[in-house]
């Protein structure tokens, strides 16, 4: 019986990986899309979202059978339960990824992003990709020193969101209210990304050592 349990945990896992590939193949599109205004990608996100969300749902309903039919205790039960908030952070990485989409499909064929924001925004997809890449090494291997050390590059992103905003407030932005909110809002969109990503670094963390790490430098609250 507890092989088969242990199968069963294991098929979530493998189901929890395939949620963190699919949304990195989301932001690394939904930033393409906004660079390049391409449509095609930024439809291909915003159809590819339900695949997200199906899976979470898929996710929960069995690591809520598992508990009812096994009575699990002790890490068992620790990793069933940090699963389904695990799995609620990265579907609302996908939910992010589907929102910078959204601005793409909304500007075009307009590019989203005017000239000088180009660069900063690729920076915060390419941390994305980097963040969401080591979250998956993490959660693969168990990697408590790789989650630990997430975190700096999360402030990579705040310092990223900070020089938008810069740009933005700067007496020479010449875009209008329009590409400023815009830009206000897919700063938040990727911050948000990468400290959900935090988050799942952080619940590998307690899956692995059963302890919680101290309170995120950064914040990350509970809105949505």
């Amino acid at each position: 019986m507890r092989d088969v349990f242990h199968d069963e945990l294991d098929e979530i896992g493998a189901g929890v990986a395939e949620m963190i590939r699919l949304v990195a193949v989301a932001m690394a599109k939904a930033t393409d899309a906004l660079l390049d205004a391409d449509l095609a990608r930024a439809e291909q996100v915003i159809e590819a979202d339900v695949k997200v969300d199906d899976l979470r749902v898929e996710l929960e309903d069995r690591a809520f059978q598992m508990i009812a039919r096994q009575q699990p205790v002790a890490t068992d039960l620790r990793v069933l339960i940090t699963t389904l908030h695990l799995v609620a952070d990265l579907e609302r990485m996908g939910d992010l990824a589907l929102h910078v989409a959204k601005i793409a499909r909304l500007r075009f064929p307009d590019a989203a992003v005017p000239e000088e924001a180009r660069d900063v925004i690729a920076q915060m997809g390419e941390v994305a990709r980097s963040l969401v890449t080591k979250v998956g090494d993490v959660v693969e291997g168990r990697d408590v020193s790789l989650a630990q050390a997430i975190e700096a590059e999360d402030d990579s992103m705040d310092a990223l969101r900070r020089k938008l905003f810069t740009l933005v407030l700067s007496p020479r932005w010449a875009h209008g209210t329009e590409a400023a909110i815009d830009m206000t809002l897919l700063g938040r969109y990727y911050e948000r990304y990468a400290d959900h990503a935090v988050a799942v670094a952080r619940r590998t963390i307690f899956i692995v050592t059963g302890e919680r790490p101290g309170p995120i430098t950064n914040g990350l609250s509970p809105q949505r």
